[in-house]
């Protein structure tokens, strides 16, 4: 029997119900169950297996990208190894984690941290290798996380292969922490490894920010030219005045070079959306304006050539893994 793409899913197949092998598809997506930083709420390592289960709810014609499966969509098997490894570094830190950060002199913590730091170079390694292998067959990769520090190996794949890359991150949050609670590879500190460790990247331009420190926006100012930050109060109080939605997509959409990488953290969302998310944060982006948002740059002729989901933690009876299926969708159909 041939697949229908206006069928249910079928028990056992692949993401989003789809049949598709890597070899036919154009899009690889690299689930990564790893949770060890996460400071306020952990769970994230469950976001890939919740987003696999809720994609077979996703209706696969779109109305503005159409037929996006016939792009071919493959999502490798989740890495049991790294599931165990981010259990064993959580383990040692979460004692750090509810003491607030590592105790200096502290030879426990600083043996913890080290331990951590080792989980976090070995997912990066773990990343790079699986986006790299996408990119030389010619796909696009697609982070499925897990926390934010996911992605960094993808995001230094694709400024390998693409020079000048820019990144759009739509966010709550900045992420430019130095090694935040101590830890090197902490979900916090995602974009400030990227601007201080990646060469490649040329910009990063943040949308829905609402949550950050007076160091990260000092950062921020110190990377001039390089960053550009729509906060989302700012956003919201255009929106609020009778500003249109549809401009403001235009102006951060013309702030990216020609290639382009997306992270969405999924707290960027209304809090109604990600109910379970590790860190959320009151206001944020409507679904229709990250779809919006994410159209925009697809009609503007820029490229993505890679893209992370992050930060979805399921919970019983919430939507967070349908919203992220959701969004998972719209990035492969900009692939």
């Amino acid at each position: 029997m041939g697949f229908d793409p206006n069928a249910a899913a079928r028990p056992g197949s692949g993401v989003f119900g789809l049949p598709c092998g890597r070899v036919e598809s154009r899009v690889v997506l690299i689930p990564v169950p790893f949770d060890a930083t996460t400071s306020y709420r952990a769970g994230t390592a469950g976001g890939p297996g919740a987003i696999l289960e809720a994609s077979g709810q996703v209706d696969l014609f779109d109305v503005s990208l159409g037929r996006v499966y016939e792009r071919g969509i493959f999502m490798e098997p989740i890495p049991g190894a790294i599931r165990a490894l981010s259990r064993s570094a959580r383990a040692k830190a979460s004692p750090v984690i509810a003491r607030g950060g590592a105790r200096a002199g502290s030879a426990s913590d600083a043996k913890a941290l080290a331990a951590v730091a080792r989980a976090g170079e070995r997912v990066n390694e773990f990343v790079y290798g699986r986006a790299s292998a996408a990119l030389s067959e010619g796909r696009v990769p697609g982070v499925v996380g897990g926390e934010h520090s996911v992605p960094y190996g993808s995001i230094r794949a694709c400024a390998e292969r693409f020079p000048g890359l820019g990144i759009l991150q739509v966010d709550a949050h900045m992420d430019f922490r130095e090694a935040f609670e101590g830890f090197a590879w902490s979900h916090a500190s995602i974009m400030h490894n990227v601007m201080t460790r990646v060469g490649g990247v040329s910009r990063v331009v943040q949308v829905g920010i609402r949550d950050f420190g007076e160091d990260e926006m000092s950062f921020a100012r110190g990377l001039g030219e390089r960053c550009r930050v729509y906060f989302d109060e700012t956003l919201a109080g255009e929106m609020l005045s009778g500003g249109a939605w549809g401009e403001a997509c235009r102006r951060i959409v013309g702030d990216l070079p020609g290639e382009v990488y997306v992270t969405v953290d999924i707290d960027a969302l209304d809090p109604s959306l990600c109910p379970n998310t590790g860190t959320p944060v009151p206001g944020g982006l409507s679904y229709a304006q990250l779809r919006m948002l994410l159209l925009a740059l697809r009609g503007s002729g820029r490229r993505v050539v890679g893209f992370d989901v992050v930060e979805v933690t399921p919970g019983r009876g919430s939507i967070d893994a349908n919203v992220g299926a959701r969004v998972l969708y719209t990035l492969c159909g900009l692939a």
